[in-house]
Order: structure tokens, then sequence, then C-alpha cells
């Protein structure tokens, strides 16, 4: 069996046992078992479960992340569609995993570390993406701010936490309130006009 697709077989296997099962009680031996391949085969691939589950992460997010990088060299198109598109493309990923998760009130912790570690992937693979977007609107006089990087690490910090909404359970009406807050901050930060963020808030 070619490398790349048993190492595709593996995260396959712990993908769908995530499906009905707590990671807790997934073991390397039944991801093994699933994936129709050896125990001894996966350590040639990965050195732990934790691993597995990093290279899944890592894998569910592929798609909207090569997109972001592809569209941070999109000059011709406005920043402010740029940052529309990368967010509704993490939206549909982080949509598309939930509903592979259970939902039972036992699995609740255990959702919460997944989605912790979908999360971090997502805001530090972002962070430079988005802050180059931010240095070429601000090259473009569209957008004022002395700190990129740092603007997009609280813009995705709390886009991701709140579109999540995993770790901080709330309303619907209470993350409309929070995204709105942010964009009316968003926007006076970056002396940008009233309502050129909304897009923001399409992502709800």
């Amino acid at each position: 069996m070619p490398k790349q697709l048993k190492y595709d077989k593996i995260l396959d296997a712990l993908q769908k046992l995530l499906e009905t099962k707590e990671l807790s009680n997934i073991s390397v031996s039944e991801i093994a078992q699933t994936a129709e391949i050896g125990k001894g085969s996966i350590y040639y691939y990965f050195s732990s479960k934790d691993a597995i589950l990093e290279a899944l992460v890592e894998r569910n997010y592929e798609a909207p992340i090569t997109t972001a990088r592809h569209l941070a060299e999109q000059r011709e198109i406005s920043p402010f569609t740029r940052m529309a598109l990368i967010f509704q493309a993490c939206r549909n990923s982080s949509a598309a995993f939930l509903k592979t998760q259970p939902s039972t009130t036992k699995a609740a912790p255990e959702r919460a570390f997944l989605h912790q570690k979908y999360m971090n992937h997502l805001i530090v693979s972002l962070k430079p993406v988005l802050a180059s977007i931010i240095e070429q609107g601000i090259a473009q006089d569209l957008i004022r701010c002395a700190d990129p990087v740092s603007l997009a690490e609280i813009v995705l910090i709390v886009l991701t936490v709140k579109m999540d909404n995993t770790l901080v359970p709330s309303t619907t009406d209470e993350i409309e309130q929070t995204i709105s807050a942010l964009i009316s901050l968003l926007e006076k930060g970056t002396e940008n006009p009233a309502g050129s963020l909304n897009f923001l808030m399409a992502q709800l």
C-alpha cells in the first residue's frame, strides 16, 4: 500500500471513530483495526494518538487555509472581500466538523477539547495570512492600523470562539451582539466608515 494512502487511511479511521466515540476511549489499536492495518504501521507515521489527532486537524482545515493563502495573493480583489471569503471558508469547515461530533452531554468536554485543537490550528495558520491582507489594505489607504499582526489575531480569536460556539456557548443574539461590538471597535480603530466591516456578521 502506498505511504500516502496508508497515512490517509489512519486519519480516516480516527475521523470515523470520533463520530461515535470520545477520543479518550479510542485506542491506537482500534484506529489500526478500523484502518485495516497493523498497529506497528501506525507508529511508522505517528508517534502517538495525539499526533494522529493533530494531523487530522491539519487535514480538515487544509482547504480553507489553502484558499486563504491563495486569496492573499489576489491583490486585485478588495481586502474586505478576501477577508469575507476566508472567514466563510473557515466557517463552512467548522460547520462540517461540528456535524460529525456526538452531541451527548457526556461528550461535551471532549467536544470542547477537539474544538480547541481546531481553533488553535486555525488561528496560528491564518494569522500571518490575514495580517498580510490587512497590510495590503494599509498600503492601499483602505485601512489604518499600526499593528496588523495583533489586529489579525484579535479578529481571529473573537470570530473563531464565537462562530464555533463551543468553548463559550452563547445564544444567537449574544453572538450577534459580540460581533456587532467587534465591528464597531474595528471600524473606529482602523478609521473605516460605518458598515464597511458588516461582512463579519454574514459569518454567523
